[in-house]
């Protein structure tokens, strides 16, 4: 799996601090999965929004790499730093909105690789994303994005398609490829977790649509 392999993502610690230059290295690597998912006007907003809260977050950490060394260093300064503003401010907003693209990207290939899937069009992937979309996404958009994405579902490339894009256009057995995804579910999903838990912990989730 090419495109989801070619960069490490760090082991997370006993302490479940994720360090933030790693993270955002690693994620930098990621948004081209949504150009594998074909139907732009739905999917190139999302990886354009992926690809703009990683800058984000990166600005932050690059203006104090010491004191913005762990992603929970950010939220812990911006919550002093923007007050009443917070949690809707700043890097704690790009990230908010970062795992939630990456939560759909993770279900997805998750769906996929547990073996869901239409028994009548088996090659299709529309089951897969629309479990995706429900659990990461669904509630957080208004009733246009809703009808949007909902309506993408029947422009979705084949599963065989997909796992092929994302090869990087290798022809490689669908056994191989979905190995592959476990491999980087394996690695993401704690990390990932993380986040969410952290964003739990600390009141910085929100719940307004866009």
């Amino acid at each position: 799996m090419a495109l989801l392999l070619e960069h490490e993502f760090k082991p997370l610690p006993a302490d479940k601090q994720v360090e933030t230059l790693p993270f955002l290295e690693a994620v930098a690597h990621l948004p081209p999965f949504f150009d594998c998912l074909g139907t732009p006007i739905v999917y190139s907003p999302v990886k354009a929004d992926l690809t703009g809260n990683i800058k984000k977050i990166r600005a932050v950490y690059d203006s104090n790499p010491a004191k913005f060394k762990t992603l929970q260093n950010i939220l812990e300064a911006e919550k002093e730093m923007h007050g009443s503003a917070w949690p809707k401010a700043g890097a704690t907003l790009a990230l908010m909105w970062l795992k939630r693209g990456l939560k759909f990207m993770l279900v997805l290939l998750q769906s996929i690789s547990d073996g869901e899937r239409d028994e009548e069009h088996p090659n299709l992937i529309r089951v897969n994303a629309v479990k995706a979309y429900e659990i990461s996404l669904k509630k957080y958009h208004g009733w246009m994005l809703q009808k949007l994405f909902m309506g993408s579902v029947y422009a979705l490339p084949y599963k065989s398609d997909l796992l092929k894009a994302l090869e990087k256009g290798k022809e490689v057995k669908e056994e191989e490829s979905i190995e592959k995804i476990h491999q980087f579910l394996a690695r993401v999903t704690p990390i990932l977790d993380a986040i969410y838990e952290m964003y739990t912990k600390m009141n910085a989730e929100l719940s307004y649509k866009a």
